[in-house]
Formats: structure tokens, sequence, C-alpha cells
């Protein structure tokens, strides 16, 4: 609630141009203002902006379809994209910028859709390319494409609601009625308030049958004309009958989209042609330039972008003897060169918006099309019902047009012509109207005869729409001719191919790395290197910073694992491979650097492990100690950081790796020693273990050091071992 002020601003006098009560404070819940300010807004995008409805449409692309249409852009010639941005605003303010970025999505050259809205001509971008921008409106040209016929027709017969604008000047269609189900057909997201949209495209002749098959049979299977998504880019869809199923029953989950390629053996390249709809090219390439990078890609000598005229196209030059199947397989899981396209099929349904499966959302398009096949009927029937009418009348006269010609000769005043024909002939208002309007030189037999003529066809005509209007079956029958026709006229092979996921074979993701001995360095002020044999020889001399000396060297491998225990509690895991190979003269890698540690954040010990076998010791100033399973860090995800790796309820003095159990010996700040053999340590699991007490403490001791213990450094070692806990031996 907001806090009640309570000096108020002084009434200021009443003025010309001063509102009263201005300058005063109210006090006003926070509820009150959301409900009032805010749901609105909310409300708004979700109806108004957002979420597309029914007819496939959200209202952007409808305002700026139906502006084209009444330009006469459909079939005619291209006019400045300029021109239709600035028409288009009468329907929808947002701006000139917003339009053109919705026409460019709808547009041929902008490769977004399946069926283009809007023909296009001049540099309008690329979906695919995140810096291939279009041009300017004033220097492109636009007009509706054939397809669009389908989105119009009939749309002057009273197939759908049309409303005011938002300054009432003009009438807009509220959805557009048409002839396929285009919410289906042509790829649509959008982000509102509390709620989000994601359709995916499907083949224009599977929905068409689809929709078909519903319509005549509720019980249809849809994957059995519904093969999968099929994307304008192309691609492979990672074929989950089971994901596919889920998808066309709820309306949400995701599709594997892969990339397609072509191994050029002549070049000894890879030509990457076709890419997931979610991703794009530069996208693509700076991920495989950062893997390269980072070593994890050995393969690729070099990776261009040479998309052009003739269409996407990536180029990955192979280095000799790579094995291109094998390094595809590498990148489809490393990059976005395979990606998952996630559905949601939410859909604005009579102004509530529904997320939908496909068969429901197919039955609503088909009760939305009935209603307009219904509405467009009426029409047509009230229209030939008026000229029957009309043409009963021109029959009338038709028996004396001799009688029709005397009556007007006869007739002093013009006011009193039709009332005249009406009591003459017997006929209405309308009749007489009509016959009183026909041009002398249509006063003969001839043209009554041709005219009349009309009327024995025109009952066929009304019994027939009669017989529509009052069947629901042959109304369907109506829909599915029109969406045979489309699918005909239309109708293109799939894009996107199918892959099987059963039938890709999934090889383990192994990195080739080199195996070779190396000696492994750590300084204490967190410095490492990693040095071969062979350079170890020829200089052995290590450079250190001022201060600096070295606290662990090892023998190892370059496949071991490195975790990096430090201060605050936490271990970072990473492998020797991803360092390289360096020399004894050069400081080397500071660690909390390289592994983005916090700040004041330093390396407290290393491990090394090939197969997380053995322990892990932790000494504590409190005197406790705990043992810990190397296991306990190796995680499937590979993840670069844990918390927790140890107990932080005081401070650790010493952090030991222990590939089986050995004597350790401790020394306390009073100078107390205790020889104690790790195995009357438990181990366990948990990380974050506090341990068991080894040494008993007086009050302002601590254990200060512990270490390996070897032959030779104590004179009488069993005097120093005692059973735990113990305060050990001066």
């Amino acid at each position: 609630m907001a806090k009640k002020r309570t000096e108020k601003t002084p009434k200021l006098p009443k003025a010309h141009g001063v509102i009263e009560g201005a300058g005063e404070v109210a006090e006003q819940r926070i509820t009150d203002t959301l409900r009032k300010n805010y749901m609105p807004y909310a409300m708004s995008v979700i109806l108004s902006r957002a979420i597309p409805e029914i007819d496939g449409f959200k209202p952007s692309h409808r305002k700026l379809l139906y502006t084209m249409y009444k330009m006469g852009l459909l079939g005619s010639a291209r006019t400045k994209s300029a021109n239709i941005v600035g028409q288009t605003m009468k329907l929808n303010p947002h701006g000139d910028a917003a339009i053109y970025d919705t026409m460019v999505r709808l547009s041929r050259g902008y490769e977004a859709l399946l069926h283009p809205y809007v023909d296009s001509k001049g540099n309008f971008g690329k979906y695919y390319s995140r810096d291939m921008a279009w041009a300017a409106s004033r220097y492109t040209e636009a007009r509706l494409d054939n397809i669009c016929q389908e989105l119009f027709r009939d749309i002057d017969k009273d197939t759908v609601d049309f409303v005011d604008n938002y300054d009432n000047t003009m009438k807009e269609p509220s959805l557009l009625p048409a002839t396929f189900p285009s919410v289906l057909v042509n790829a649509n997201t959008g982000i509102a308030v509390g709620m989000a949209s994601s359709i995916c495209p499907f083949n224009l002749s599977e929905v068409c049958q689809t929709a078909i098959g519903l319509m005549r049979d509720p019980d249809f299977d849809i994957a059995s004309t519904l093969l999968a998504p099929d994307f304008p880019g192309g691609g492979q869809v990672v074929y989950d009958a089971a994901a596919i199923a889920e998808i066309y029953r709820t309306g949400r989950g995701g599709i594997k989209v892969r990339s397609r390629y072509a191994y050029d053996k002549s070049a000894n390249c890879v030509d990457i042609t076709q890419i997931p709809p979610t991703t794009t090219v530069e996208a693509i390439v700076e991920k495989v330039v950062d893997l390269a990078k980072q070593g994890k890609v050995k393969e690729i000598a070099d990776i261009r972008d040479e998309t052009g005229l003739d269409g996407l196209k990536i180029t990955i030059d192979l280095k000799r003897g790579a094995d291109p199947d094998k390094l595809m397989q590498k990148l489809f899981r490393l990059t976005t060169l395979e990606d998952t396209f996630s559905c949601n099929f939410n859909v604005l349904v009579r102004g509530v918006p529904k997320v939908m499966g496909v068969r429901e959302l197919l039955e609503e398009w088909t009760e939305f099309r009935i209603d307009c096949v219904r509405r467009r009927t009426s029409f047509d029937l009230q229209r030939k019902t008026e000229k029957l009418h009309l043409l009963r009348g021109l029959e009338a006269i038709l028996l004396d047009i001799d009688k029709a010609v005397e009556i007007v000769r006869n007739t002093q005043e013009e006011s009193e012509v039709v009332p005249n024909l009406m009591i003459g002939f017997g006929i209405d208002e309308q009749q007489a109207e009509y016959v009183a309007e026909i041009r002398l030189r249509h006063l003969n037999r001839e043209y009554i005869l041709n005219r009349t003529e009309e009327i024995e066809q025109l009952e066929k005509d009304i019994a027939g729409l009669q017989a529509v209007l009052e069947s629901k079956s042959k109304i369907k029958s109506i829909i599915i001719k029109e969406l045979q026709d489309v699918a005909k006229k239309y109708g293109q092979p799939r894009r996107t191919m199918l892959l099987y996921s059963d039938e890709i074979e999934e090889e383990p993701l192994e990195e080739e790395v080199p195996d070779y001995a190396v000696h492994l360095f750590l300084t204490r002020e967190g410095y490492f290197k990693k040095i071969t044999p062979q350079s170890l020889r020829m200089s052995s001399e290590q450079k250190l910073k001022e201060g600096d000396e070295v606290a662990v060297e090892l023998e190892s491998s370059n496949r071991v694992d490195l975790l990096f225990f430090t201060n605050k509690c936490q271990v970072y895991k990473t492998k020797a491979s991803e360092f390289s190979d360096t020399k004894a003269s050069v400081l080397g890698e500071f660690i909390p650097a390289r592994l983005g540690m916090e700040e004041d954040e330093s390396v407290a010990a290393m491990a090394v492990t090939k197969d997380y076998s053995g322990y892990m010791l932790f000494v504590f100033e409190n005197g406790k100690a705990a043992k810990v399973e190397l296991s306990s860090y190796a995680t499937k995800t590979n993840r670069r950081k844990l918390l927790g790796a140890y107990s932080d309820k005081s401070p650790a003095v010493s952090i030991l790796q222990l590939p089986e159990d050995c004597e350790i010996l401790f020394q306390t700040s009073q100078g107390r020693k205790l020889l104690v053999h790790t195995g009357a340590v438990p181990a366990k699991t948990t990380r974050s273990t506090q341990g068991i007490a080894v040494m008993t403490l007086k009050k302002n001791q601590k254990v200060e050091s512990a270490s390996l213990y070897t032959e030779g450094i104590l004179e009488n070692p069993n005097r120093y071992r005692r059973n735990i806990p113990s305060p050990g031996v001066l």
C-alpha cells in the first residue's frame, strides 16, 4: 500500500487551464493500480497483438494484407513498399518501422514462410541471417502473392465481420475468410503477457488432406496424412513418433531439426546448405570458431560463410584424414546445426486464447469456415432472391408493353409514374422502380424475353442455395472441394526430409585427445603448467613469479581430469588436454582467471584423476578430518563448477588426494604430532561432510598441517600412533 503523506500540496486557485484537484496526492491501493492500468494493457497485448487467431494471422498481418488488397495489389503490378506502409498506417498506428518489419517477414524474399503472402522485389534480407539487413522501404517494391486470392475470396460477401479502425474512419475485417487452414501452413510466433504462441509450419497439401479427412471422419488418423512439420528452410526432422503424437494431441512439445550437408571430396570440405529455423548462419559460424579455438573440434582447417544469390551455404574445410560424417555428428551435438523447435499451439478462438492440438485446431477452423460459407451462401441467396423479385415485375409488363408505355406517357407528374405502374400491373414499389428505370431502347420484346429467361435459372439457383443452408454436410462438401482446389493449385513437395530417430546411429561423443606423458606443475600463487618430458629435459629451470614456488609437481597423462579446490569450498573441473603444452621458461596459465573464479578466490589444492577412484582427505583446524570418495565429484553433465566441495564449518589446513589408504602425519600449533592411518576415517559420499574428530585440542589450539607420512620422517613412528581421537604427542 502506498505510504500516506501527511502534508498536502495546497490547492491552486481555479484559473483558466488549471485542472481542479491537480497537484494533490491521493492514496491508492497497488492492487487497484494494477487492475486499472496493467490488466487492460495485458489483455490488449494478448487479444490485439501477439497471439494469432483462427485464420492464422495477427492483427498487424491482417491490417497489412487487407490494405494491400484494397490498394488493388492482388494480380497487379508492384508498388513501392513505402506507399504500402503509408496506406497501412490508416489501420495500424504503430509506426512505419513496425509495419515494414511485418511486410518483410511475410515476403517471398525473406524466405521465412512456406507460402509467402507478399510478392517482393528488392533486398528483403534473409530469415537465416542475423546480419543480412533488408533495404529501406523506399527502395523495395511489393504486391500480394497469388495465394492471397484464397485469403480474400468472397470477403465482400459478408463472410466475416467488419469493425471500425482505431479512429472510426474506416472498416477492416476482424478475420480473413481463408479457404485453407493457414494457421498451420505458415509459422507464427508471438510473446504476450503471461503467455506465448509458437506454431510450426506444415506442408499445405498434407494440411488440406488432413482437414478433409477429419471432416469426413471425426476419428481420422491425423498422422497418416500429416507426416511432420515442413520448414521453409528445409533441413531434416529427427522423427520421433511419440514426440510428434504428443504435439498433435496437446499442441505442446519439441521437434528436433537437423541441418543438411554434402561432402565435396575434391575440395575436402563440407557444404551446409540447410539449417534449422531457430538459428542463424552467424550463430553457427561463431560457435564452430569458438569450439575450434578451445580445441574441442580439431578436424576443421577453416570455416566460411558463402551465402549469396544462390542461397545459404556454410563451407567447412577439413584437415587431411578427417572423417566428415563423424565431424558433423559432433557438430550436431555441440552447435545449433541441430536444434529444437518448441511448439505451443496457442490460438485465439472467439476472443479466448486456447492451446489446442492439431485435431482440435482443425475442428475449430472447420467450424469457422462453415460459418464463412453459410454467410456467403446467405448473401448470394439474398441477392438472387432480390433479382428474381425484380424480374417477376419485368415479366408482368411483358404481357402488355404498350400499356406500360401508355401509363408512363399519360402520367403528368414524374412522382406518379411508379404508383401508376404499381396499380396498372399489380406489382410492388421495388418492381415498379426497376421497370421505370428501363431505357427506351430496351422497351422491346427481345430484351424483355432475354431477361425473363433468367427466372428459371434463378429459381434453380435459389433452391440449391437454400438446400446448402439447410444441410451441414453440403457445406462441408463445398469446403472439401475448395481445399482440394487449393492443394492442387498451390501444393508443393515437402522441403524438410524425415530422418527417423531409430535409424540414426548415435556414436558416443568422444574427444580424440592424444594420450602422451606430461609433467604437471601448480604453484602456490595458482599458476599451472603442462610440460612434455622432452621439453623439460631441454630446460628444467622453472620461471616463477617473485615470491612464488612450485606446490605440486607430478608425472601424469594428457587425458586426465583436473580438479582445482579453492579457499571458498568450491571445486573447478577441467581437463589437462584443454591446456596447451608449454615450457618451463614461461609463467604458465593463471588458474583463477582461466576458470573464471570469483573475486578473492584462490586455488588451495589440485587433484588429478582418470577414473575418479580413490579419496580426497580434508583436514580442518578444529582437529577433524573428512574422507570423501573422489567419485562424488564425477558428473555426467561435465559441469565446470561444483559448490560445496568440502565443509566450511572450519578452515581447511590440508587437502590431500589419496589413491588408497595410507598414514598421515598431523601437527598442531603446540607442536603435538599424531600419526593416523586413513583407514580409521570412514569414507563419505557427501562432499560437505564435517568428518570425524582425529585430534582433541585444548583452547586456542589448532591443527597447523597434515601431510603424507614417509619412512624416515620420525625416529620412532610407533610413539605417535594412537587411537583416535587423540591429543597427539609432543
